[in-house]
């Protein structure tokens, strides 16, 4: 049962007449009509019976019309209702699946601490996924590595290191430097086919022409990461997701002699041309630009 519907038997059982209710309703006749023969088959009876004087109400009209009535007053008062409520304060994010796993986290909790009451909405994909969500409008923010848009103003956060990470029980968790070649002993942990991370892993390796002893695929960074907590293999691991387990000795760090950091950019990014911007997003905004963000914290690269 329809709204349109509902509001037509309404109107034509005020008036009596078709013609002036669908003039009252702004639409023809003939569409009025349709609405009415709509509802009558779905109640299962006729509303009205047509005549040379009118339209009047049938038993099974008369009977349904205070339904009817109280249905759009309802109606109209909750809308009345929505309309004066204040505004909400609505923070509406996007983020990269190893941002808002291991670093969004606790930039929502400085944020709230100074915005107490705000609606949080966070949306996560892919970083392509994230910039696309931006610029459709679907986010007003989005936390990605760094890619370009016309589109899109960008603000640098801070630099995430990829690192070698073994279980401390790993044979080459006994040198804190080795040769690249030195990968070939182990069994290299991959994760997330879709992510860049794994094309810069199997890059790396490729271009030193040094294939790992085995490869183990799995499909998200904690998953590699309990791998490698198991002893089942080595991983490149972004530091922000393994801050906890280098600073425990859960893991330990090996570096790659001769290789330079390997480090993403992480970058907030909004549209450029924003209509009616919420005060949250851009109060987070700010938040970031003033240095509230994982990059002020050991362990990652801030951008200077």
């Amino acid at each position: 049962m329809q709204l349109a519907q509902v509001e037509g038997f309404v109107e034509v059982a005020r008036r009596a007449n078709l013609s002036r209710a669908a003039e009252a309703l702004f639409i023809t006749q003939p569409a009025l009509t349709a609405r009415l023969r709509s509802l009558e088959e779905e109640v299962g009876e006729p509303l009205f019976r047509r005549g040379r004087r009118g339209m009047s109400l049938t038993e099974a009209g008369r009977a349904f019309l205070p339904f009817a009535e109280r249905s759009l007053q309802a109606l109209r008062e909750g809308a009345s209702l929505v309309a004066n409520l204040p505004t909400a304060d609505a923070l509406v994010l996007g983020a990269a699946p190893a941002i808002s796993t291991y670093t969004l986290p606790g930039l929502l909790v400085r944020f709230e601490a100074s915005r107490p009451g705000v609606r949080l909405v966070v949306r996560t994909g892919h970083s392509e996924e994230v910039l696309e969500m931006v610029v459709r409008g679907d986010v007003e923010v989005g936390l990605i590595r760094e890619l370009e848009h016309p589109a899109l103003e960008a603000l640098s956060l801070y630099d995430d290191e990829l690192v070698l990470v073994a279980q401390p029980g790993h044979p080459l968790a006994r040198h804190r430097r080795i040769p690249v070649a030195r990968v070939r002993e182990a069994r290299l942990i991959l994760f997330d086919r879709t992510s860049s991370f794994y094309d810069i892993t199997r890059a790396i390796f490729r271009q030193s022409g040094t294939p790992p002893g085995g490869l183990l695929e799995l499909d998200n960074i904690d998953a590699a990461k309990q791998m490698v907590l198991a002893g089942l293999g080595v991983a490149l691991l972004p530091v922000t997701s393994i801050r906890g387990e280098l600073a425990s000795g859960a893991l330990r760090r090996i570096d790659l002699i001769g290789m330079p950091p390997i480090d993403r950019r992480m970058v907030a990014v909004r549209r450029r041309e924003r209509r009616d911007p919420s005060p949250a997003a851009d109060a987070f905004w700010q938040m970031l630009e003033g240095g509230a963000h994982v990059g002020s914290q050991p362990g990652t690269r801030p951008v200077t």
